[in-house]
């Protein structure tokens, strides 16, 4: 199974730290999260954890495995088709299941629709 968590944060982050190693921890899973942030707020730290400008790493230095996080701004599609903020919010989740799969070694499930 492979999971996506879906955080849609009005807010900036105030434990940026704990934050940093929790996702960092969490690169080692089969997960993806994705951010999208609504409102008016300062998100840098946000793109901060959205690893697309360099490896993310925690307080301690420790390095992701591998870019996890996708942080979309609500703010730059408000008045575009919702199909745009769609594609730009999933656009990273296709890579990021074959990078898991890939670093591990996995060969991908059986498709459970074809028996």
């Amino acid at each position: 199974q492979y999971f996506i968590l879906l955080i849609i944060t009005d807010g900036v982050i105030t434990d940026l730290d704990q934050t940093r190693t929790a996702i960092v921890n969490a690169s080692k899973l089969p997960m993806s999260i994705i951010i999208v942030g609504v409102g008016g707020a300062d998100f840098d730290a946000m793109e901060f954890l959205d690893g697309d400008n360099g490896v993310l790493r925690s307080s301690s230095g420790e390095a992701a495995v591998r870019d996890i996080v996708q942080f979309v701004p609500f703010r730059k599609f408000q008045n575009s088709p919702k199909e745009s903020l769609a594609q730009c919010v999933l656009a990273e989740v296709p890579q990021q299941v074959v990078n898991y799969f890939s670093t591990y070694k996995l060969q991908p499930p059986n498709n459970p629709a074809a028996k």
